[in-house]
């Protein structure tokens, strides 16, 4: 009977993607960071936005070498990541993992690998810029529309 109970209790997810949230819908870049000529690191942000899927690009800017010499360079890289993500009141919950540029799962290399889980709440909205804040580092994201995306909604695995 028990194991009747968890079967029943298990639902199997769709393998085509939701239509997300209308408003996120596009291509979102934050193109400044407030002082940070004066801050010792900061990242830029750039999302696009399709159905219920967002793909990151960050961009680190770190004065200061907390990383191997091989992997810092001058101190300037880019970080990419894919996952799904969800509205929930004024949050926004995302998951999903670190990727090489070519968007294939990083498991190992220079810099961040493994999940990608930011939690953003949404402090401000319109049609053309939003303003997240994350739930794990002190500063906001400001981002500017640059591009509309229609939502088209594709089976997982042909992204």
């Amino acid at each position: 009977m028990g194991i009747l109970f968890l079967l029943g209790s298990c639902t199997r997810h769709s393998d085509m993607q939701d239509e997300g949230a209308d408003f996120f819908q596009g291509v979102w870049v934050q193109d400044s960071v407030s002082n940070s000529s004066e801050t010792l690191n900061y990242n830029l942000h750039e999302f696009k936005v399709t159905c219920d899927s967002i793909y990151a690009t960050i961009k680190v800017h770190n004065k200061i070498k907390t990383i191997p010499d091989s992997c810092y360079g001058d101190g300037n890289w880019k970080e990419y990541a894919k996952a799904v993500y969800v509205v929930r009141g004024d949050s926004i919950i995302v998951e999903g993992v670190y990727t090489k540029e070519n968007g294939k799962q990083k498991i190992s290399g220079c810099y961040k690998n493994g999940p990608y889980v930011p939690r953003f709440k949404i402090a401000y909205s319109s049609k053309d810029s939003v303003v997240l804040e994350n739930r794990f580092e002190a500063r906001a994201i400001v981002l500017k529309k640059v591009a509309d995306i229609t939502c088209v909604p594709k089976k997982r695995w042909e992204m």
